[in-house]
């Protein structure tokens, strides 16, 4: 064949394609042979990326997650063996300080009563509004020595008469109720309660119990508090422990009474019994009213007025004790809306009074250089800020990001015995809900996320730090009236109602998982499975996934 190229095999000639017709091949054939060439540089060039720039940098965050964790562990057991000691020899504060019950006396009558103030700021409270000032003006104490001071801070109209009237159906049953309102909001709660004890009649009071408008203290409260104060002249504040009344509504509240139930048992309670610091609830305590105004009083410079208050009043010197037999009722925000709103005010909040008040901590004279170490350290360092940081990037971001990195080791000790011991002792303040450990954990770790930014806000100061959103109260009623500004609101599309950044996480979780299940040995799909889908679920937790739907 003319033009043809002859092909030999074993001796045999046959003819082969013209060059015309063979050229394409070849060239189809050079250009495959490029693409392979081009594909394995990239990926080589990915794995020594990986070897030399994300390995090491991985290796690195292991190793402080690690620390932090350990940090963190351990601070844990310290205050689990507290709590533990306290219990077991019975050193409640019953046994540490003076106390003696309030009795008449014959000659001096109600005056051997101090006077009492009862603050109970509030705004927009439409659901339990009449049960606060109900439980205030019921407690038992001589009506002359005790002065009820409502801090009414509504914008809504009807709300506001609302509140005036209880006030003075109360004040018509000889309770001594002063109805208080201001022109503005500045500095929101600290700001109403500032304002609160400026006026004339607090100059005749010695303590100040304070309660949000969602508590209702039993009617003994203040016969069970205020003699710490009375016989202790060192003491400074008795914070009541906290007992809630919809803890049952659903799944959601269920988990936020385990953390709480620890914080109170734990936390506060190894705090009281060391004599160390713990910090003030902002509600459900009584304050000797000239410890306040000894430590500057009340401080709007953060979100956290209450934990800025107890840290001054710590820095010269007074004692608090925390009295976990009294117990006060109050109400965990079940819609998953509020429940945010408070934990990112409780996450930053703390974190940004770090930021302002390290410094006065270090220039105070009247605590020992270990005192000021272990407030730093134990009360935020750990507690307020390692915690948040750790729970997220470790267990969310490092290990299943280990998967992909198989040069880093993540060693057992963080995988699986660290968090281990943190998870048994955050179940030990809630027994009777022990079997719901598992949807803790990973309820806890995606609001990490959340909780977070919300403290690198706090610490940079940057963002949401000085927003304050009140935390929606339901009261009885699951399913709140709707008012005149409610009905005003737009529904919100769809892309403004999920969390981008929670389904972000669920669909990296989830490849990580499939990757582990198909190639990996370590077996974490069996964890980041279910964190995944818990991840979607919150994602979409404001469409009504997650916690009580209510109406607009």
């Amino acid at each position: 064949m003319a033009g043809a190229t002859p092909l030999t095999v074993t001796g045999a000639t046959f003819p082969t394609l013209p060059l015309w017709l063979s050229t394409p091949f070849e060239a189809t054939s050079t250009c495959f042979h490029s693409l392979q060439q081009q594909l394995d540089l990239f990926v080589n060039i990915v794995l020594l990326i990986r070897q030399n720039v994300v390995a090491p940098l991985l290796e690195i965050a292991v190793w402080i997650c690690m620390v932090m964790s350990t940090m963190l562990v351990t601070e844990k057991l310290i205050m689990g063996a507290a709590s533990l000691y306290s219990k077991l020899f019975r050193r409640h504060p019953h046994r540490r300080y003076k106390w003696v019950p309030m009795r008449d006396d014959l000659e001096m009558g109600s005056m051997a009563y101090p006077t009492v103030l009862v603050q109970v700021p509030m705004f927009n409270e439409r659901q339990v509004y009449k049960l606060s000032i109900g439980a205030a003006c019921g407690l038992s104490w001589p009506s002359d020595r005790l002065i009820v001071q409502i801090l009414d801070d509504s914008t809504d109209l009807e709300i506001k008469d609302l509140v005036e009237l209880e006030c003075k159906k109360w004040m018509k049953k000889g309770i001594n109720v002063k109805y208080e309102i201001r022109d503005n909001r500045s500095g929101y709660k600290a700001g109403a309660l500032k304002e609160g004890m400026t006026k004339d009649y607090v100059q005749d009071c010695e303590y100040v119990a304070i309660f949000d408008a969602d508590f209702q203290p039993e009617s003994d409260f203040l016969l069970q508090t205020i003699p710490f104060l009375v016989h202790n002249p060192q003491i400074a504040l008795v914070q009541a422990r906290w007992r809630f009344v919809n803890s049952n509504e659903c799944l959601m509240t269920r988990v936020q009474e385990m953390s709480m139930d620890y914080h109170f048992k734990v936390e506060q309670e190894s705090g009281s019994t060391m004599h160390s610091f713990f910090g003030f609830n902002g509600t459900a305590g009584v304050w000797r009213i000239s410890a306040i105004e000894e430590a500057g009083g009340w401080k709007d410079r953060t979100t956290v007025e209450d934990m800025d208050l107890a840290v001054r009043a710590h820095l010269i010197g007074w004692k608090f004790v925390f009295v976990g037999s009294v117990h006060v009722k109050s109400e965990l925000p079940s819609t998953f809306r509020a429940y945010r709103s408070q934990q990112y005010r409780w996450a930053c909040g703390p974190a940004n009074l770090f930021r302002k008040i390290c410094f006065e901590i270090f220039k105070t004279k009247k605590l020992s250089m270990w005192r000021k170490l272990h407030l730093v350290y134990s009360f935020f360092v750990a507690r307020r800020v390692f915690s948040h940081i750790v729970t997220f990037m470790f267990y969310c971001i490092v290990i299943p990001t280990s998967i992909l990195v198989p040069e880093v080791t993540v060693p057992k000790l963080g995988v699986v015995y660290i968090p281990t011991t943190i998870t048994i002792l955050n179940s030990v303040g809630t027994p009777s809900s022990f079997h719901l450990i598992i949807f803790w954990i990973f309820f806890e770790n995606v609001m990490s996320l959340h909780r977070m930014r919300a403290t690198l806000s706090g610490v940079f100061e940057v963002g949401k730090v000085n927003e304050w959103i009140v935390t929606k109260k339901l009261g009885s009623s699951s399913k709140p009236a709707k008012t005149e500004e409610s009905m005003k609101r737009t529904r919100p599309s769809i892309i403004n109602r999920v969390l981008l950044a929670e389904l972000g996480m669920s669909m990296y979780l989830f490849i990580c998982a499939t990757i582990d299940l198909k190639y990996g040995k370590n077996h974490y799909f069996f964890y980041i499975y279910p964190q995944a889908v818990a991840f979607f679920i919150m994602g979409l937790g404001p469409l009504g996934l997650v916690g009580t739907v209510v109406a607009n």
